[in-house]
């Protein structure tokens, strides 16, 4: 896969890409991350990327003409007879489709993702008119710019790609993945201070083990995020768990 990002402050990402998991993905060429500082792109003398809104008001609003000429210039940078994989373009906008583990699902199949990272009042609207694929969002708040948004999308859609986990499984058990809230974890020792890991967890019986984790994971999920339930099909088992669970919280 191969990632371009759009920013006015490509220096925002030398940490986040060159550690841990994506730095880790990078090293072994399963994915290539790429800044690009869309202001080298201003056709203007003074190396402005924005303007005053038509029709007044505050703020300033991003020029379509270097977002346009970046975005377009990426097929060249793409290795010598290496045929250019059509992009998905996702603008970071408050006004996007809250980002979510499908989407991120949906777009780990992908060969080639550009984010565009904005700042001041917004972008002229001709760039989600004509340039855009996608506008995502990460949550109904105001941040100074687009750049952490890209940086929470890109982590979530890079772990999911075949050989980046070094545990397969992990991205697989992973909440939101199943639709549910994950289970409890524990690792040793078996008693911390007074507090025990649970018995079931030491049985080494391994499909009781997955029937607790079913069983923890169902729960957790109705009491911390009952939405994720609604209209979901469950098992007569999963329907008794809930139901004994509702008894003894009223």
């Amino acid at each position: 896969m191969r990632i371009d990002v759009l920013t006015l402050f490509p220096e925002m990402f030398d940490g986040v890409f060159s550690s841990s998991i994506l730095g880790k993905a990078r090293d072994k060429g399963i994915v290539s991350l790429n800044t690009v500082n869309f202001r080298e792109y201003s056709n203007n003398k003074h190396n402005t990327v924005d303007d005053y809104p038509y029709g007044g008001g505050g703020g300033m609003v991003l020029k379509p003409e270097p977002i346009f000429a970046a975005v377009e210039d990426l097929p060249k940078h793409q290795e010598a007879g290496q045929e250019p994989a059509k992009p998905r373009v996702i603008l970071m906008c408050p006004q996007g489709t809250p980002f979510s583990q499908k989407i991120a699902e949906e777009l780990s199949s992908e060969e080639h993702l550009v984010f565009i990272c904005g700042h001041y009042e917004g972008y002229d609207e001709r760039i989600r008119q004509y340039l855009v694929t996608d506008e995502l969002s990460i949550g109904d708040y105001v941040l100074t710019g687009g750049e952490l948004p890209a940086m929470v999308v890109i982590d979530s859609v890079v772990r999911l790609l075949p050989g980046v986990l070094g545990n397969e499984m992990s991205a697989v058990t992973d909440s939101f993945s199943t639709g549910l809230l994950e289970y409890p974890h524990y690792t040793r020792p078996a008693k911390f201070r007074e507090w025990e890991v649970p018995d079931m967890l030491l049985s080494g019986h391994h499909e009781n083990v997955k029937r607790w984790r079913r069983k923890e994971s169902i729960l957790r999920t109705l009491e911390r995020r009952p939405d994720l339930l609604e209209g979901r099909e469950l098992s007569k088992e999963e329907k008794v768990w809930i139901m004994e669970w509702r008894e003894k919280n009223k």
